[in-house]
């Protein structure tokens, strides 16, 4: 594996906490990945995090599209998005990074953080936008900055578009795989780690198709009913960071330890919070057919190969989760307005067609999914460069 293009470390001169920031490719100049903020954070995350992200902007080109994927990046502050200080820190971290994002990183909400506050902090780090690199490369920069804008304004149900989609693409991933499988969505059933944006979404659309979610973990623990939660009440009874209020628990809702969700009787497992959350001990645990990775990295690679051997498919973070991403670049690049029902259908359509692609390639290949998407990332690039030249 090659070395990244860049890779820093910042460090907070009131606090002493670090920044970092990994550029592993650039396309015509510019790259993309979000900022996460989590206490522990650290650069062999954010490393991994990037080269993820530049799977997830090959996985996604079109040739036949307007949006151009752009190559892959990560930042990351260690810091937990709690504390006082949190906001301090993250105006400086994106202060100290202004000539990166001013020209060369895309960035946006990750853990721990959301888009309104990133938005916020960069006002106040004197930046024009997170995204701002990629203007120059827009037909139209006035158009699309106000069509994203348009779109980061749709709400359905209550809840931001933007919070939406994710669990959209990530949804349409399992059901995908259930199609393949040819396995009903109705008595099927979902243990989800993490209601923040991602899995809370996730949850809502996988039940909405007939599916059963029967646990659902936040930081508090998990909450169960085999007869299935209400994933809306527990969606309106989350604060900021995806923590439920149990007083809206019903008396059949079961509180169990954080750890309950991997063992849930379920056919599948959504993790979509933290990352390294399996590992090679508690994966003895699942029981589920199919791992849907939400999350970035949530599982160890050791841990996924005795899952594996087990027989249970992860459908992984290169592909399930990249529909954000791609929607914030379908969006401003105008290969979809500022439409939620566009959006969901752009969502599911390429989202579906990549993750049938992947089973595809693993089956005739007899690799895990996993292995098929870095075949496909490996096909893609040259594609890619060839097109737009090497930025290494």
């Amino acid at each position: 594996m090659t070395a990244p293009l860049m890779s820093l470390t910042w460090t907070d001169h009131l606090t002493g906490r670090q920044g970092f920031l990994v550029v592993d490719r650039l396309v015509r100049g510019v790259s993309s990945g979000g900022l996460r903020m989590r206490a522990g954070c650290t650069l062999e995350e954010v490393t991994g995090l990037a080269r993820g992200m530049t799977m997830k902007e090959a996985l996604h080109y079109n040739p036949e599209g307007r949006y151009v994927p752009l190559g892959g990046a990560k930042g990351g502050i260690d810091c937990d998005p709690r504390d006082p200080g949190a906001y301090g820190l993250l105006v400086r971290y994106l202060r100290a990074m202004r000539p990166y994002i001013e020209s060369m990183w895309t960035t946006g909400e990750d853990l721990g953080l959301t888009q309104d506050l990133v938005d916020r902090a960069a006002a106040e780090a004197g930046l024009v936008s997170s995204v701002q690199a990629v203007y120059p490369l827009l037909d139209d920069e006035a158009a699309a900055r106000r069509r994203l804008a348009d779109a980061f304004a749709v709400e359905v149900d209550g809840i931001g578009l933007d919070e939406l989609v994710g669990g959209c693409g990530v949804a349409e991933s399992a059901l995908a795989a259930l199609d393949r499988a040819g396995v009903p969505y109705a008595g099927t059933r979902v243990a989800v780690q993490g209601l923040g944006t991602m899995g809370g979404a996730t949850a809502r659309f996988l039940t909405r198709a007939g599916l059963t979610v029967v646990a659902v973990a936040d930081i508090k623990g998990t909450i169960a009913d085999p007869a299935g939660l209400d994933v809306e009440a527990l969606l309106a009874a989350r604060d900021a960071y995806g923590t439920v209020d149990r007083s809206a628990l019903r008396p059949e809702d079961r509180e169990l330890p954080g750890e309950a969700w991997l063992s849930a009787d379920a056919e599948v497992l959504v993790p979509a919070a933290v990352s390294y959350a399996i590992d090679t001990s508690n994966q003895e645990r699942i029981g589920a057919r199919w791992i849907v990775e939400a999350a970035n990295m949530p599982i160890l690679p050791e841990a996924e190969e005795l899952l594996a051997a087990r027989g249970v498919t992860v459908l992984p973070d290169v592909v399930v989760n990249s529909g954000t991403n791609a929607w914030w670049w379908w969006t401003l690049f105008g290969d979809i307005g500022a439409d939620a029902e566009a959006a969901f259908a752009h969502t599911r359509s390429s989202m579906r067609a990549l993750v049938e692609q992947m089973l595809a390639r693993a089956e005739t290949d007899g690799t895990t999914p996993r292995a098929a998407a870095h075949a496909l990332v490996a096909d893609r690039l040259p594609v890619i460069a060839e097109r737009f030249g090497w930025y290494r």
